[in-house]
Parts: structure tokens; C-alpha cells; sequence
């Protein structure tokens, strides 16, 4: 994909983010569910790290190398006409300038970024370390001239046994994350209670991103808490895999 659409896509992206409160981003892994969700008439997708995993075969938690990744996300950016972005685990222990690199080669125009470095044996990154690498992706992105989206997540609701024990330290590494100069921030894990959304919806300014189940959840509900992104990490997969065996459990001998 030539540089001068790959800025528009990336435009378009962020203009998406304005119009739409919350934008809901599909998400897909190959050209198949990447042609269906745009023909279903959403104007933006992004790419999983744990259903594009799953449909190579490979594990989640950077399983696959960046290369393999970039292979991957290329065919499915090419077959569509809207924006894409893709989730890029904690970086694959490239720098913030080749990560950038590497997607703005593959026509992505935005990204996902955790703070579990699963290279490292699953460490989580500290504020500052995390919030440093996004600063890094800002200026790669500015550097290429390319208003990449950059979607900072944290895991720390993930890890916790009590998750509003954490609270606190998540809003302070959200608002990090947006100081940094990310255009949305994360928290997974949340999606199910009302009050820890609330509390980071209102505790920063950028939209917050929140993972939704597309049968067991309801828009209006993310609406109303104040979430201004939506994405389903694995579980349109997961809802999909569930209806394809009810399909076929009946004609199995």
C-alpha cells in the first residue's frame, strides 16, 4: 500500500474516533472476517493478537515473531478499503521505531499496546517504562508522518486478585499513557463492571477502549458509562467457534 493512503486510512481512523461515541472496531484476523465485518458496513477494524494466533495455529502472548505478524496483517489490510489497526502484543521486543516501521509498511494505521512483556517471561512494565514506549511510538509515528492511532492497554486489572484494589495505580498509568501521547487507552478486563468503567472514563481524556462480547453485550450500555471505543479481542472468535459447532454438532456421527 502506497504511503499517501496509508495517511489517509490513518486519518480517517482518528476522524472515526470524533464522529462515533463509542467506535466499535471488529475484531477480525484474516481476509474472510476482515471482508465480512466491512461488508456488515463498519468503517474501521482491527486485527487480534489472539484470534490471528489461533487462525495460524500459532499461541497468543507473541507466539509469532514480528515478521510473521506483519505477513500476516499484509493480505488482510490489502483486501479491505477502511482503516485497520492491529494488536501488537507488548512489541515483540523490537524498538518503538522499527514496530512503527514495520506497520506503516503493512498499510496498518493504528496499533495496540500492552504493558505484559511476555518475551520476558510475562513481566509487566512499570508506568514510566510503559508510557516511555508509547512516547516512543508518538515520535516514530510523527517521524514517518503518519498519525498512527496509538491504543495504550494496561493488564493491571488483569493481574490483580481485587481489581479495584488497583484502581489507582491504573488511572495514574492511564493518564501516563495519555501524557505519553496515546490517542486511547485500555484497561482489560473491566467490561463487566460498571463502576471501574465509570472511574477510568471519567479519570482521563482520551477515549477509553473497552472489550465487549458482540451477543452477550449491549452497545447502549458502553455508551451511557462513557466508553468511547469498542473492540472484542478474541471473543467474536469465540462466539463465532461456539455457533459454528451448534451448527454442526447435529450432522456429526
Amino acid at each position: 500500500m502506497d504511503l499517501r493512503t496509508t495517511v489517509e486510512r490513518a486519518q480517517r481512523l482518528k476522524q472515526l474516533h470524533a464522529e462515533y461515541k463509542p467506535l466499535v472496531l471488529p475484531t477480525v484476523w484474516d481476509v474472510w472476517s476482515a471482508r465480512t465485518a466491512a461488508d456488515a458496513g463498519f468503517p474501521a477494524l482491527t486485527v487480534g493478537s489472539h484470534p490471528l494466533a489461533d487462525s495460524r495455529g500459532a499461541g497468543d502472548h507473541e507466539g509469532q515473531t514480528f515478521e510473521e505478524v506483519l505477513a500476516a496483517v499484509r493480505p488482510i489490510i490489502a483486501a479491505v478499503g477502511v482503516p485497520v489497526s492491529v494488536d501488537l502484543e507488548a512489541g515483540y521486543g523490537q524498538q518503538p521505531a522499527d514496530l512503527v516501521a514495520g506497520l506503516v509498511e503493512a498499510g496498518g494505521v493504528g496499533l495496540n499496546i500492552e504493558d505484559t512483556v511476555h518475551s520476558e517471561g510475562g513481566r509487566v512494565r512499570s508506568t514510566q517504562e510503559h508510557a516511555s514506549y508509547v512516547a516512543g511510538l508518538r515520535a516514530a509515528a510523527d517521524d514517518a508522518g503518519v498519525p498512527v492511532w496509538i491504543n495504550g492497554r494496561t493488564d493491571l486489572f488483569l493481574h490483580a486478585e481485587d481489581a479495584s484494589g488497583v484502581l489507582d495505580e491504573a488511572i495514574e498509568r492511564l493518564r501516563a499513557l495519555e501524557q505519553a501521547g496515546a490517542d486511547s487507552v485500555y484497561p482489560v478486563t473491566i467490561q463487566d463492571d460498571d463502576d471501574l468503567l465509570t472511574a477510568v472514563t471519567g479519570a482521563v481524556g482520551v477515549p477509553v477502549n473497552s472489550t465487549a462480547h458482540p451477543v452477550k453485550h449491549d452497545l447502549e450500555r458502553f455508551r451511557r458509562l462513557g466508553v468511547g471505543r469498542i473492540t472484542y479481542g478474541p471473543l467474536l472468535q469465540f462466539a463465532m467457534t461456539d455457533a459454528m459447532k451448534d451448527m454442526l454438532r447435529p450432522w456429526a456421527p
